[in-house]
């Protein structure tokens, strides 16, 4: 089995003190994708900068405290890549991929946006050129030979089933029609397969991000946000897929949950 994980950590120096360490020592993850460390590797503790029986990549955000993705595999890395090309996005601590044998891994963290601001307008561009890079990635993959995995905090919530309250969501960054129909493309013209999605085709959820806001998380009033995006090979051979809620508020490590998806491939 070959078994990958992504979270949105919410901070890693805040998680790394709540619990992350514990289930990363229990993880049975070939690979973890995380988002939102915000923290350079030099303000990281040795045990988050470099824990052992891993290979890791971070890629920090230019902007002090902001962003940040990082990659940790068992495996030693074949090929890394931090950012896909753009000059305005490649050190903003969105994106970075290794290749391992037979398939590349990407960590990703979409902008957030927040409608009728810069914000949105940032999310817009970077959807725009990530996009093209996903096309390309996926044709040159294929080429080669390997399969692609995009996992990671995609801030859209793909259709109604994705979120709890959609019906008072549909004009809020990440249920916006105009973001729901990119999403569409990234599976329909990019030839990308939401994982969960198609393991768990007749449910609602299951949610990954809950907002520490009110009762969120104990009324399981939650976005499915955090994806894993594969090309088709691959996605054909995920058997299984959860999402590793706490089984309280005060378990929180973060305010997502891991994604965990195990697919059947040496």
């Amino acid at each position: 089995m070959f078994t990958v994980t992504t979270v949105n950590v919410n901070g890693l120096r805040a998680a790394g003190k709540k619990g992350f360490l514990p289930w990363l020592a229990a993880t049975g993850a070939d690979v973890v994708c995380l988002q939102e460390v915000r923290a350079e590797p030099g303000q990281l503790p040795a045990e988050l900068r470099a824990p052992d029986g891993w290979h890791v990549v971070h890629a920090p955000a230019e902007t002090k405290g902001r962003a940040g993705v990082s990659l940790l595999s068992r495996r030693e890395p074949e090929r890394v890549r931090v950012g896909f090309g753009s000059p305005e996005f490649d050190r903003s601590g969105r994106y970075v991929e290794i290749d391992l044998p037979g398939v590349t891994v990407a960590s990703l963290y979409l902008p957030s946006g927040e409608v009728g601001t810069e914000r949105q307008d940032e999310k817009y561009r970077f959807m725009a050129q990530f996009l093209v890079h996903l096309g390309e990635l996926r044709q040159k993959a294929a080429a080669d030979g390997r399969e692609v995995l995009v996992c990671g905090d995609w801030n859209i919530a793909p259709a109604p089933a994705d979120l709890k309250n959609w019906k008072a969501n549909t004009e809020k960054s990440g249920f916006l029609p105009e973001e729901r129909a990119w999403l569409a493309r990234v599976f329909d013209e990019a030839g990308y397969v939401d994982v969960v999605r198609a393991l768990h085709p007749a449910t609602e959820g299951p949610y990954s991000w809950w907002s520490y806001r009110g009762k969120a998380f104990d009324n399981d009033a939650g976005w499915r946000i955090d994806l894993v995006c594969a090309s088709p090979g691959i996605a054909a051979r995920a058997v299984a897929a959860r999402v590793e809620r706490a089984a309280s508020y005060a378990e929180r490590w973060s305010d997502h949950a891991p994604v965990t998806v195990e697919f059947d491939v040496p």
